[in-house]
This record gives C-alpha cells, structure tokens and sequence, in this order.
C-alpha cells in the first residue's frame, strides 16, 4: 500500500550506506538543521500560492528531512522512522478523545482545551508557561507563542484600548531612549506589543508580515518597470510620486483579474 514510502526509505538507507554518496553519509542532524527550515518554509510557499504541484513537491522535500534524520537515527540507535510515526499516531489518538474515547465535545473551543490539558499531562516536566517554546523559530513566532502562553493564566490587557495605550507609549520610550543598546530594547518591546495587537484581533504577525514583505516588493518591481530613470537618481519627492504610481498600476491590474 505505502510502496513509494518504503521506497523512499529504502533509497535514503541506501545513500547513507558505505556504498553510497559521500555527502549523505557526512550528513548530521545539526548539518541538516537549515535545510529542515528551508524546506518548510518553500512548503508554506507554496500554500500561499496556492499551487498544489509545487506543494507536492515541497513536501516531498520535507519528507525527505524526515527520513533522513530518521535513518541518520537509526544508525546511531537511538529511534527509527517507525518509531517516529508510532509516537505521533498514539499522541494523535490519546489527544483527539472525542473521535477515538468517549469524550464528549460541542465546540472547537472544547476540543482546543482538552488538547492543551493532555498537553500539560503529557509533560509533567514542564513547571512555567514558558517552558516549551522553540529556539530555532522566527522572533515573530516565538513572541507570538509567549504571549498566548502568558494570556491561558490571565495576564492579559482588559481591554484593546489599554493595549493601544501599551503600544503608544513603548513608541514613546524609543524615541527617549540614550543610546544604542537602549535603542533596540525598546524596539524591541514595540515590537513585542505589535505582536500582541495582532493576537488581539486575531491575526497571524508573522503572516500578516509575510504578507507585507510581498506587497513591498511587488510595488518595488512596478517601481523599476515604471521609472524612466536610473532609481539612484530619484529625490525623496519623486519616490514618493513613483511609490503612488505602482500602487495604483498594481491595483489597475489586480481588478482587471
């Protein structure tokens, strides 16, 4: 039935093997680390363009990951890719007890708060909120996972106006701020409370970033297409008016779809 995965598997023992390639048997789960994002990341590129052959074929790259630190596992003794896919079925089933206990369940709501109770039980180790948060992952997601973690105890602003008035005076205290290090302290709180703006209205910062990142550059290449001179030459004024410009060649062209 699952022909082509064992294949897969195969061909990675295969590459590892004595008898292989050079490189895939110098590989290590730290060489392997960036990689790992990478491919996550193209993932999610391809969500975003909604382009189901590309996300095949990205998330054949991230099994790939998979399987090679798997076998880069076994090798060592420690776990293999059958061991990887036992334990997340059984954490599957032991945190969906609505579909497979006798748990009953009326809301997403519900069912969000019996997966975090498992959670907790799964992980008696874990004593602070904070615990738990990875150290690889972006700044944006980080912050956004300890501001979630922080509010499931109740520290959280009363209301969205309090939280404006956070957001505004941290922006005060930047523009006070004496010197460098001060500088990116305070940065960094504004930022830490842009964060917690977006999760109060229910937005995802770091893809509402993503989302930014690809409008400014979008508008930056109509920009290039639209000048009738070398950038380098443009003043702030006519930046400003070729800025305008693209915007609304971008928009023309998004209606026209």
């Amino acid at each position: 039935m699952y022909k082509n995965l064992e294949a897969l598997i195969k061909t990675i023992e295969i590459l590892r093997s004595p008898n292989g390639c050079k490189w895939d048997r110098e590989q290590t789960h730290s060489t392997l680390k960036k990689n790992m994002l990478e491919e996550a990341y193209e993932a999610v590129d391809a969500i975003d363009a909604n382009d189901s052959k590309h996300l095949k074929e990205e998330l054949g790259d991230v099994l790939l990951q998979v399987v090679l630190h798997s076998q880069i596992a076994k090798e060592a003794g420690e776990f293999t890719i059958e061991d990887v896919a036992e334990g997340i079925n059984k954490k599957l089933i032991h945190r969906h007890p609505h579909v497979f206990g006798d748990v009953k369940v009326s809301s997403t709501e519900d069912i969000l708060r019996n997966w975090e109770q498992l959670k907790q039980e799964e992980k008696p180790h874990r004593t602070s909120q904070m615990d738990g948060i990875s150290k690889a992952q972006s700044a944006l997601m980080s912050a956004q996972k300890i501001s979630k973690k922080a509010i499931k105890v109740g520290f959280e602003w009363p209301d969205e106006k309090t939280l404006y008035e956070c957001f505004y005076s941290e922006i005060e205290e930047f523009k006070a701020a004496r010197n460098d290090d001060e500088k990116e302290d305070e940065f960094g709180d504004i930022l830490f409370a842009a964060v917690n703006l977006a999760r109060w209205n229910k937005i995802d910062a770091e893809q509402a970033l993503l989302r930014a990142n690809r409008k400014f550059m979008a508008r930056f290449r109509k920009m290039e297409e639209l000048a009738t001179k070398d950038l380098t030459e443009y003043s702030f004024e006519e930046y400003d008016e070729l800025w305008k410009q693209a915007k609304k060649a971008l928009q023309a062209e998004k209606e026209q779809v």
